[in-house]
Parts: C-alpha cells; structure tokens; sequence
C-alpha cells in the first residue's frame, strides 16, 4: 500500500458558517484523532483528499503546518447525499507496525456453474485486522462453479500475508441463490394483485 502525502493546516474556527467558508475554498474540515491524545482539528485540500480517497483503505501521510508528520486512515467520510463533494472527514491516527481494524472490499472472480443463479453479497466488505502501513485494498475470492445453495464463509477468504479475520470465522460472506425461487415468488405477485383488481 502506498502512502499519499497531503499538507494539512490546524484550524480554531468551528460551526457551521466556519465549514462553509472553509468549503467556499475548495478545502474540506477534518478531525485527526487517536492514541489517547487530544483531536486535532484540520483543513484539508478539497481535490488532494478527494483523489486520495478513490484508494480504500488509503494511507495518508499528513504535513500539519509544515511542523509535524502523522499517518492517518480515513475512519469516516460525510459527502453531500446530492453533489457528492466532501463535506467532512474523520481521520485515525496510526503508527508504523500498528495494527488496525479495517473493512477490505469483497471482489469476485469466476462464473457460477450454468443455471442462471444469482450470487449475493452478504458482506460486501470484510472486517481485518492488518499492520497499518500494509492494508489491502481489497481481497478476491472465486466463485468458480458454485451452485444454488453454496456460499463462502470469512474462512474461505485467502488474506494477504499479515492479515487475519476481524470476524467470526464461520460468518457467510457470499451465497448463491437460485433464480427460479424469485421468478416464482414474482409470478405470485402478479396473480395476487390480479386478484384484488
């Protein structure tokens, strides 16, 4: 995992008029917290932390006012619900061979066998534990061949070197559903509402 550099400033305005003064220029509140030590409150580069954020689980190296250098994940991440830009962000202090609990995207690879089975995310992210500096962005796992009524359990998930399960090993992950269930739970639909008209 590679670390993105941003430059950071403190800030000692706070409210709402602050944070939109602070977005007006194209910079984005935050709050750097953890360790037990006091929060730092931040103002961030709109467009640096944006492109950042396109990595998950993305590892940022923080200049704050030019004096101290931290490490930091994103922890939460408040976009507006209509034009999608950043409006706060939550960020966790770590430290180098810290370990960390982290949520890594669920990806698939492989057909399911013929039979047009649907596959159904449970998890769509698993929850790890990993060294902070060594995250994975994601973990893929095959679907090759799976029919109706099989899943992948948290167990069946291959992890990269260093990371171990944050959840119950037996937990489901993925199964497959068979088509033909909802094809005849619609058709049922249909001829109830038939009924009532």
């Amino acid at each position: 995992m590679s670390e993105v550099k941003i430059s950071a400033a403190t800030r000692t305005e706070f409210g709402k008029g602050a944070a939109r003064r602070i977005r007006r220029e194209d910079k984005v509140p935050g709050v750097l917290y953890g360790h037990g030590s006091d929060p730092i409150h931040l103002t961030l580069p709109g467009h640096d932390l944006l492109l950042a954020l396109r990595t998950p689980n993305v590892l940022i190296a923080l200049d704050i006012d030019g004096k101290t250098n931290e490490l930091a994940i994103p922890k939460s991440v408040q976009r507006d619900p209509l034009k999608g830009f950043l409006e706060h962000v939550d960020l966790q202090l770590v430290q180098r061979g810290e370990q960390v609990n982290v949520d890594v995207f669920v990806q698939t690879e492989g057909e399911l066998a013929p039979g047009g089975n649907l596959l159904e995310h449970v998890l769509n992210a698993l929850p790890v534990t990993a060294e902070a500096t060594h995250i994975p962005e994601s973990v893929t796992v095959s679907v090759e061949g799976l029919t109706a009524g099989d899943s992948i359990l948290a167990k069946d998930i291959p992890l990269p070197k260093g990371t171990t399960l944050a959840v119950e090993e037996d937990t489901v992950v993925l199964q497959v559903l068979a088509a033909q269930a909802e094809e005849a739970a619609e058709g049922e639909n249909e001829g109830g509402e038939a009924a009532e008209a």
